[in-house]
This record gives C-alpha cells, sequence and structure tokens, in this order.
C-alpha cells in the first residue's frame, strides 16, 4: 500500500497569469506518481477570501485551473490568513462542492488513507495578533469565537483523535507552523510562508515541511534558526510525498 500527495499553499493568486508552468508540471508530475489527492495549506483565495458562494473567483483560480486529468483527484484544503478576510464561511458551502466536487474545506477534520491519517488544524485563530491587532484587516471570526473556547475545544478533539489513531503515518496539516503538535505525529505540514522548506526539529522527531509557493515568494529571503534545514527552495512550486 502506498499513498501518493500533492502539497500546496498559496495557490490561488492568478495562475493563469503568473505561472501556468507550474501547474502544468503539476499535471505532468502527477500523472507519474499517479497522486491520490492533493492537500492545500492555505491561503486558497488572494487577497481577501471570496465573497461568498458565487464568486467567479472560484472557478477562475481553481476549477478552471487545475484541470489536467490526473489532478482530478479530491482536493482537502485548510483556510489561511487571507480567507479568513472573506466570506470564510463560503469555503465550507456544499455549494461549491456542487460547482467542483473536488474541494473538500471544512472545519478541522481527519482524512484516513489507510496507512496514514491526515488531522487538518485551523491554525489562524490560534494567532493572537489577528484578534488583537488586525489593523485595517476585517477577519470573519463566525464559528470560532470566543477563541479561547475554540482552541482549547480543538485541542482537545484533536489530542484524543491522535491518540486513538492505530495509522502507520500521523501527519498534521495547519497553515502556521505550531512547533507545540506532539502525540506521535511524524510530519506537520504548512503553508503561510512562502517558501518550499524542509526542517528536521532540533528537540523532537517531528519533520517540518512548508509548501507555500504556490504563487508569492520569499525570493532571497531566509532567516535559519536551530533546527537542521533540509531543504529550501524560495521559488515558485509545490511538494509532492509518497508513503509507503
Amino acid at each position: 500500500m502506498a499513498v501518493g500527495v500533492f502539497l500546496l499553499g498559496a495557490a490561488e493568486e492568478a495562475w493563469e497569469r503568473n505561472y501556468p508552468a507550474d501547474f502544468v508540471q503539476m499535471g505532468r508530475v502527477g500523472v507519474r506518481l499517479d497522486i491520490d489527492f492533493v492537500v492545500s495549506t492555505g491561503d486558497n483565495f488572494y487577497e481577501t477570501g471570496l465573497t461568498g458562494v458565487d464568486d467567479q473567483m472560484f472557478e477562475q483560480s481553481f476549477t478552471d485551473i487545475y484541470m489536467a486529468k490526473s489532478l482530478q483527484k479530491p482536493w482537502y484544503l485548510v483556510l489561511g490568513n487571507h480567507d479568513y478576510k472573506g466570506d470564510a464561511l463560503a469555503q465550507f458551502s456544499p455549494v461549491l462542492r456542487k460547482i467542483d466536487s473536488r474541494f473538500i474545506c471544512m472545519r478541522s477534520f481527519i482524512v484516513n488513507a489507510e496507512i496514514a491519517d491526515f488531522f487538518f488544524i485551523y491554525t489562524t485563530p490560534f494567532q493572537l495578533k489577528y484578534w488583537t491587532h488586525p489593523k485595517e484587516n476585517h477577519y470573519d471570526w463566525r464559528g470560532v469565537a470566543p477563541c479561547e473556547k475554540y482552541i482549547a475545544n480543538l485541542l482537545k478533539d484533536l489530542n484524543e483523535a491522535m491518540k486513538k489513531s492505530t495509522a502507520k503515518w500521523k501527519i498534521a496539516v495547519g497553515h502556521h507552523t505550531m512547533r507545540s503538535v506532539n502525540n506521535g505525529i511524524d510530519f506537520y505540514i504548512n503553508g503561510h510562508d512562502h517558501c518550499l522548506e524542509h526542517i528536521s526539529s532540533g528537540d523532537s522527531p517531528i519533520q517540518y515541511f512548508t509548501s507555500g509557493g504556490g504563487s508569492r515568494t520569499w525570493r532571497g529571503f531566509f532567516q535559519p534558526n536551530q533546527d537542521s534545514l533540509e531543504f529550501f527552495y524560495d521559488g515558485q512550486g509545490f511538494m509532492s510525498l509518497q508513503l509507503h
């Protein structure tokens, strides 16, 4: 049994105008790897999310872009901070699933891929600066306010689910980096940072993967820390993950 996954973040920002070669390459690699599904690490619709379920950006930046046959697989998505600047609930709506059945975006949820369990976590509410210092931004906190209660319940449910998991691989997916993830997690996958990166933790066996280079990138920007940097790329792209 093997599982093949694409990891992609910050992708839906006018791909048709900026980087058509990247999603064409995704289609080609998808054929070669025979991927099972795609994981999107958030900031699904720049700059301020969707305005509602009838926002044409959904089809223009998702359905009409990822048209390769190999990409006609489930897409599991978390929300990023830019998605909360619009109508966050729109991305959960079954209306979008009727437009494109690949688009699967819910509150924190679990995807069982037989040998692997993927735990999808909404990390934006954990970032207190968005609550206390939003600047000129408006965040759609429906369903997650008050944040203290939401975070406590989420962590409780997440810890219980991870303890119950019997999968060979346990993988957590969020938008922001979360160093506090534990309970036997093997990989933590995030977006937010506009690069492709693999870090080995200096104080735990967890491997951290950042896939946030779907469109905007940090060309020329890198800030080292105490962890071991295994890979870093500051250009556009995506990651693939194969589990055995």
